[in-house]
């Protein structure tokens, strides 16, 4: 009985730990990322690029409110002259789902010309999406925009990738399954600093 006693108390003290661990990181993350995320598009240094990254379709390829969010966001900066271009990053990893090819068709119903509209269909994540922006597409500098959940982690992923990336919030809306996105970005994080610390490795 002993045993079983201390067994269940290690068992408390590592997931407490562990819940310590999550919220610490999740307050690090917002904490040196906040002075790179802009609230109003008035104070917005320009770009050349927006960044917009992917979320879920419809299986009609039409976008989901989150996804649409974001893009039109990025489409409100392009109409201010905040950004020149767009990159779409997004999941295409099958032949009947396509996130880009989603967002680019949103774009191009809305007269954004097609030459300033760049894709990235192996996007499958927040760190492929900002390693391959800087390892594929060569982009220095960029406004990222998605969801204000999502931007810290975002750019906390940049920052440690050598990128000067800035974000924008898409438009504040309350989601119906925002709580567990919530919830989900924390345990996110976790997984942020460990793909960080292997990229760290590989370089050296």
């Amino acid at each position: 009985m002993n045993r079983l006693k201390k067994f269940l108390q290690f068992i408390l003290i590592l997931f407490a730990l562990g819940i310590l661990v999550i919220w610490g990181i999740s307050i690090y993350i917002q904490q040196i990322t906040v002075s790179s995320i802009y609230e109003e598009i008035e104070t917005l240094p320009a770009a050349h690029t927006v960044i917009v990254l992917g979320a879920s379709v419809h299986s009609d390829g039409k976008l989901s409110p989150i996804l649409q969010d974001r893009v039109d966001t990025a489409l409100d900066l392009y109409k201010k002259d905040k950004v020149k271009r767009f990159l779409l990053s997004g999941d295409n990893r099958t032949d009947d789902y396509d996130e880009v090819s989603a967002m680019r068709n949103y774009l191009l119903d809305r007269c954004v010309p097609e030459a300033i509209i760049f894709t990235d269909s192996a996007g499958l994540d927040t760190f492929d999406s900002m390693y391959r922006s800087r390892k594929i597409y060569d982009i220095p500098d960029a406004v990222v925009v998605t969801q204000n959940f999502h931007l810290p982690r975002t750019l906390f992923i940049a920052k440690h990738l050598g990128l000067n990336y800035i974000g924008f919030p898409a438009t504040p809306v309350l989601y119906k399954t925002e709580s567990s996105l919530i919830r989900r970005e924390k345990l996110a994080n976790v997984k942020a600093v460990f793909e960080i610390m292997l990229e760290w490795a590989r370089r050296n």
